[in-house]
């Protein structure tokens, strides 16, 4: 037997209506889906780790994801694990002209434009008839916000709606981070206002003030970040592998200060700030060799 007619076997039996696993059973799309996504992280997780035998692991988990879902929808008589393999292939020969037919393709980037132009053409072909397309269309919700920015910012590229370079991205992003300064600023002066007439600061008027103003922060905050995210694309830095590999960095230095305070006897509750930023700069240093 084959291993894939194997891990299809696997499934199927998982979720035979007699003597199928409860659990399994009990599973639709909708409750399935986290851990598709979960597993997916869990590949890239493995990768950045550059550990090969857990990502041969990581992969037969979220193969077995697809197999999954694809079971699920034969039961449903909508399509089997051999119609999403079929569709794959289509697609992939058919966004490779260059590969399986007579298009002429010079480089990579060039196929960037084409596979993009290829996806734009789908869009259309699948959106005809529909009241209002967009090239926003077929953008996953469910997508990180970082990425999904970074997609909505390239889809909106498309049709000419960026500046024409780097600094005008720069500029937006100033204008923002000066916006929400100001957001910032106003909801300083509220709370000022609210303790100094402590008697109304619980009635329901105070309340829905404080709401709005925390709205107006959120809404000024995500322009900043979306503003960052434009930066990244024209710079062509992916924005989730910029905040990853900060989130690391912070990890290893905050776990230094950890370390370094512990040899004084102390925990991070018990040192000053002064005392942690000291260990954060000497960690700082030891990381660029600069000592």
């Amino acid at each position: 037997m084959a291993s894939i007619d194997r891990l299809l076997d696997i499934m199927a039996r998982l979720r035979d209506p007699q003597r199928g696993c409860p659990w399994d059973l009990q599973q639709s799309f909708k409750t399935i889906a986290p851990y598709t996504v979960e597993e997916s992280y869990e590949v890239a997780d493995a990768i950045e780790r550059d550990d090969l035998p857990a990502l041969r692991d990581e992969l037969g988990d979220l193969l077995f994801q697809v197999v999954f879902h694809s079971q699920m929808a034969r039961e449903q008589g909508a399509f089997n694990f051999d119609d999403v393999v079929n569709a794959i292939c289509d697609k992939m020969e058919r966004r490779h002209p260059h590969v399986f037919g007579n298009a002429s393709i010079a480089d990579a980037e060039a196929q960037t434009v084409a596979w993009e132009e290829q996806k734009r053409q789908e869009r259309a072909q699948k959106n005809a008839g529909a009241e209002q397309a967009s090239v926003l269309d077929d953008v996953p919700l469910a997508l990180p916000a970082l990425t999904r920015a970074n997609k909505l910012g390239k889809r909106a590229a498309q049709v000419g709606f960026e500046w024409s370079d780097v600094h005008g991205a720069i500029e937006k992003l100033d204008e923002e981070i000066a916006e929400f300064k100001a957001e910032v600023r106003a909801h300083a002066c509220l709370q000022a206002d609210a303790v100094a007439n402590q008697q109304h600061a619980n009635d329901e008027q105070s309340k829905q003030a404080h709401s709005r103003q925390h709205e107006r922060l959120t809404a000024e905050l995500g322009d900043v970040l979306f503003c960052v995210v434009n930066v990244c694309r024209y710079l062509k830095i992916d924005p989730e592998l910029a905040l990853k590999r900060t989130n690391a960095s912070f990890e290893r230095r905050f776990r230094y200060v950890e370390r370094g305070l512990a040899a004084r006897g102390k925990t991070p509750r018990q040192a000053t700030l002064a005392e942690m930023d000291q260990l954060w700069d000497e960690g700082k240093r030891q990381e660029r060799g600069d000592r």
